[in-house]
Order: C-alpha cells, then structure tokens, then sequence
C-alpha cells in the first residue's frame, strides 16, 4: 500500500541562536507550501537580518513530486544549503523551509566547520519544530442537479469526505476532499450515481 501521508511542521519554530568560533548562527524552521511563501518568509528573515553576513536555506515542497532548493548565499559552494537540506531529509519532512543566518566573528571556520555549523543550525531549528503528519489528499469536483442533492449528500457521508466548498443552487457544486488511499472507493461510488458529473479537481 502506498504510503498517504507524510511529515511537516506544525508552526514556525523559535529563532535559535548559536555561536560558532564568535560567528553567530540564527535558525529557523517554517511551514511552506508554495514558493511565493518562502519567498515573503526570506524577505521578512533578511530585513530583520539586515546586517548579516549570509542568509542561507533550504526548502523542500511536495508529496509525490519533490522540489527543492539550497542556497549557499555568497558563502562557500555546497557549505551551507546543502547541510540544511540535509537535515530536512534526515527529519523526513515536507513543506518545510529552514533558514540559518551567519553573522560573521572574524574568525574563519573552513569549508568542514562551515558544513559543521550549518548543519547544526539546521538540526537545532528542526529539533525546536512540533513535526505533524498529514495526509495527503485527492481533491474532486461534482456537479449535480438539486434533485441529486441527497444522493450525493449520502455518499459523503457514508464515505466521510470533507467538503473544501460548495454551491448550492439549481445546478450545485462542491469540492470534496479524501484520503489518498480512499479515493478509488469514492469514485466508484459517485462513478454509480446517474446524472451526477465527477472528476478529480486540479
């Protein structure tokens, strides 16, 4: 059986502050779920950094297709966002972004210490997370005629489905939810109601 669900954060995490050879580390871990929010969370993270030497990350998005970025951010190639991702993978999350700013002591830690420090940034952000499991879930469309209305509205109960939305008028509309793993069931159960149009929501 193929797993449904899958691992993120709760909330964003505290900031933590590390030291590291007088260099300061601030890290944090947030919930994403589309790039546009990792872009407005590095944003809000820079001016609050405004002074800091390196604004380095790592976010990893989606359940069946995985995307990810890292982002060394001026300091040496593969020294800070890939320790970071690395973390996010040991975690086993998803929809996670970890931030880790460097604010330079004068002393400077070398390739090793820098993968070191990044790496501990990332973990101790991760580690401060509430991690949760969600499923991961189907999203349909059915439209109906209100005549249809109980039928339909049977089977969502009988099958326990969420409602995302509906409109309910002559000609009704809703968004159902399921589970991953429950959605065959589902549409065989709507695929038997005549007069009922169902197809899987983009």
């Amino acid at each position: 059986m193929e797993n449904d669900t899958y691992k993120t954060l709760a909330s964003p995490s505290e900031e933590i502050l590390f030291k590291e050879k007088n260099s300061k580390f601030f890290s944090q871990a947030f919930p994403v779920s589309t790039e546009e929010e990792v872009k407005a969370i590095l944003e809000e993270v820079r001016k609050r950094h405004s002074s800091a030497g390196h604004c380095c990350y790592a976010f990893q998005l989606g359940t069946d297709t995985i995307y990810y970025r890292a982002n060394d951010d001026g300091e040496p190639s593969n020294t800070a966002g890939m320790p970071i991702y690395g973390q996010i993978q040991s975690f086993g999350v998803t929809n996670a972004l970890v931030v880790v700013v460097r604010y330079f002591g004068g002393i400077k830690l070398g390739v090793g210490g820098l993968i070191s420090a990044y790496r501990t940034g990332a973990q101790i952000a991760l580690e401060a997370s509430e991690i949760v499991e969600k499923t991961i879930d189907v999203h349909y469309t059915v439209k109906f005629g209100y005549q249809d209305m109980n039928k339909v509205m049977r089977v969502i109960k009988e099958k326990n489905l969420g409602i995302v939305s509906q409109k309910m008028e002559m000609d009704c509309e809703i968004v159902i939810s399921t589970r991953k793993k429950n959605a065959p069931s589902v549409e065989e159960a709507f695929g038997n109601l005549y007069g009922v149009s169902f197809r899987q929501a983009g």
